[in-house]
């Protein structure tokens, strides 16, 4: 039986510092829980919310019944059959059962399922890459988001006529049109026209900052040229200036695919993916998963030491000009007022924002609250349902 629990009051422990300064620890178990209505909650409404994410679990659909949905090797080819060019490249590991955790001034306030268990987090991924990029900006590594890729790539795919004037800023907005073939994945062939697999072949490449596109290969493109600028693997930097300094485990992985190796300085290294539609991407807890959200919450800071600036923070979530419900990757904008905006919640702040992958796979960040939530294996349809029943759980601000 899924077993899960509202933090009790056997957990409270005395306020030293005010609630919006706790920062969980190293070491997940030493994360403090905090009485749901000490944190002003309707512990009953939270619970709630609790239940629904459990009782919505992501089933396969319609026509497909029996096939196992926690078995991703089976599900993620099938979901995107459709593609040509559409076969794994990476890992697809099995999944877990619903598990999450809701956050208030850092504290555990709600938590069921698994939090421990290493995961796939599908998109969520393209959140680290691009927060590994924002460490690049902030160190001086890249200049400006608005130069050119190809003055700090060298790699010729990078220096065509068409993706030679793309800059780092498109990119990270998913406008890119950058256009080539990535590890055997053409840039046409990643989520095409179903009644016209070849209509963006047809089209050929969009002009840069054009359109907004989401798109993977153009996503592992950016993986790659971050991979130039450090000049060492992406995951050592993750884990150096972003996983360790806010406590993280040591559980997470950051994959690439089989074909994803370029020799750099005379070294093999793996160019990590920017999400599972193949296969790969970052697979990690739900504590980890929790931990981004809350230095998204305090916009880079984290217990006195800035990982990632403010400015940076406020690049991301600002929204696209062709996308205005998105940021950078992966800031999904709560956008009621927008028809089709993916986090669209007319009870949730218009400050707040979802990190999302499949599966679906979902951080939501709420700052006017001071609320970070994780929900895994819930179903997309039903993550603005989710957020809903969490906001109607709030007695006092």
């Amino acid at each position: 039986m899924m077993r899960y629990l509202i933090a009790g009051l056997a957990c409270a422990l005395s306020f030293e510092a005010s609630a919006q300064d706790y920062f969980p620890p190293q070491g997940d178990a030493q994360w403090e829980r905090r009485d749901a209505i000490e944190l002003g909650f309707d512990a009953d409404a939270l619970q709630a919310a609790v239940d629904f994410a459990i009782e919505n679990e992501t089933q396969p659909r319609e026509g497909w019944e029996g096939v196992d949905a926690r078995d991703l090797s089976v599900m993620v080819p099938l979901t995107w059959a459709f593609e040509p060019h559409s076969s794994p490249l990476g890992e697809l590991r099995r999944r877990g059962g619903p598990a999450g955790m809701i956050v208030r001034d850092g504290y555990i306030v709600a938590e069921w399922g698994d939090l421990d268990r290493v995961d796939m987090t599908f998109s969520i991924s393209k959140t680290f890459l691009s927060h590994v990029v924002g460490v690049a900006v902030d160190e001086g590594l890249i200049a400006d988001v608005h130069d050119p890729v190809s003055e700090r790539v060298a790699d010729p795919r990078f220096h065509t006529d068409h993706n030679r004037e793309i800059t780092w800023d498109q990119m990270l907005r998913q406008t890119s049109g950058w256009w080539g073939t990535l590890w055997d994945k053409p840039a046409w062939a990643d989520r095409p026209a179903r009644d016209n697999p070849a209509r963006d072949l047809v089209a050929g490449p969009p002009e840069p900052g054009s359109a907004w596109e989401y798109n993977d290969v153009r996503v592992n493109a950016l993986a790659l040229a971050a991979l130039y600028v450090f000049e060492r693997p992406l995951s050592d930097v993750l884990r150096e200036e972003i996983m360790s300094p806010i406590g993280s485990s040591n559980t997470w992985e950051w994959h690439g695919y089989r074909n994803s190796y370029i020799t750099l300085n005379g070294e093999e290294m793996w160019s990590v993916s920017g999400g599972g539609h193949w296969g790969g991407g970052m697979m990690l807890s739900v504590y980890d998963q929790a931990r981004l959200g809350l230095l998204g919450l305090h916009r880079g800071q984290w217990d006195g030491e800035e990982i990632l600036s403010d400015s940076w923070f406020e690049a991301s979530l600002t929204p696209t000009q062709t996308a205005p419900h998105y940021g950078y990757m992966n800031f999904f904008l709560n956008s009621p007022e927008l028809e089709g905006a993916t986090i669209s919640v007319d009870s949730a702040p218009s400050t707040s924002f979802a990190y999302l992958g499949a599966g679906a796979n979902m951080v939501f960040v709420d700052p006017e609250h001071r609320i970070v939530a994780v929900v895994r294996w819930i179903e997309a349809s039903q993550r603005g349902a989710f957020i809903d029943r969490i906001m109607q759980a709030i007695e006092r601000d």
